[in-house]
């Protein structure tokens, strides 16, 4: 879930903020402190046992009947999990789940035999669970599919850390916010080939070593606390991953808006084969190279 992203970029309240530019870059012991406190509870979560570093699976359901299971003989074929653990019926854009009777498994922590599927735009999506793997519904642009989680995945116990550039507070940036009246929409691309329309609130215009950029900002939802940018630099698919990276920021104030990219990090993709990452639209290609935030993370594939 996109909203999952959200609790990555978790600010810190209570941490006062150097003032940066690009002349004094060496950062104050308090911005440090902060920002080191900030990666450190990213990668917690990262390595949480439901965090993106358990994903197993992800498979996509057809319109009727879908057998689940690890059995080389279902139409959902589990790498882990029981032989036949049931079917999900999917009809007119609902997912119902029924277990097999010698399925060792429940459904939100209790035994039961069916139950519909809620699938990822609910706050808490219906939860399958058996041993020490599990999957929940997702919904992409009314295609539906089973998101896979098992906390003794591979790629969580052998996850091997996150690689960051140095602490730099000139890429902490003030920047001059400008607000679409009425707000615009923007597409963005996808890793299934699919595209979103997304809410742009305004657009922040910063500098950055005597040059003025642009980005544009996408709002997650309609209350949503904090604008998000997906972004691609001159790193992307060098230095750190090619896709894009995520950063959010507070909402503006007094026309203006602060972008720390040393809070700049990978989406999930960059960590598993099995999630569905937005990709940086043309817009949000910038022709800097942004030395700041995560590396391509070294466990990758790509």
């Amino acid at each position: 879930m996109l909203k999952t992203s959200l609790l990555l970029a978790a600010s810190f309240a209570g941490v006062q903020l150097m003032s940066a530019n690009v002349e004094s870059s060496k950062p104050s012991a308090d911005y440090t402190k902060q920002i080191e406190t900030w990666r450190a509870q990213r990668v917690e979560r990262l390595k949480a046992p439901n965090g993106w570093l358990s994903l197993i699976g992800l498979h996509w359901l057809k319109e009727g009947r879908n057998t689940v299971g690890s059995a080389k003989d279902n139409d959902v074929v589990l790498l882990k999990g029981p032989t036949h653990l049931g079917a999900v019926d999917v009809k007119d854009g609902k997912a119902t789940i029924e277990l097999d009777a010698k399925a060792d498994a429940t459904i939100d922590g209790k035994k039961a035999k069916s139950s519909e599927l809620l699938d990822d735009s609910h706050e808490k999506p219906t939860t399958v669970a058996f041993g020490t793997a599990s999957f929940y519904l997702i919904d992409r642009n009314g295609k539906k599919g089973l998101r896979v989680k098992d906390s003794n995945a591979e790629t969580r116990t052998h996850f091997v850390g996150i690689d960051n550039f140095p602490i730099d507070a000139s890429w902490r940036v003030e920047a001059k916010w400008e607000p679409f009246t009425p707000a615009h929409s923007l597409e963005i691309p996808t890793v299934l080939g699919t595209v979103d329309k997304m809410t742009v609130p305004g657009k922040a215009v910063f500098t950055h070593g005597g040059k003025t950029y642009e980005l544009l900002p996408v709002l997650e939802e309609a209350d949503a606390k904090e604008v998000w940018f997906i972004f691609a630099d001159r790193t992307s698919g060098k230095e750190t991953y090619g896709a894009a990276r995520f950063l959010y920021a507070d909402l503006p104030k007094d026309g203006k808006l602060v972008i720390d990219f040393n809070k700049a990090y990978n989406p999930p993709c960059a960590f598993t084969p099995y999630a569905t990452c937005p990709l940086a639209p043309p817009e949000n290609r910038l022709d800097l190279a942004v030395t700041a935030g995560e590396k391509k993370y070294r466990g990758g594939s790509h």
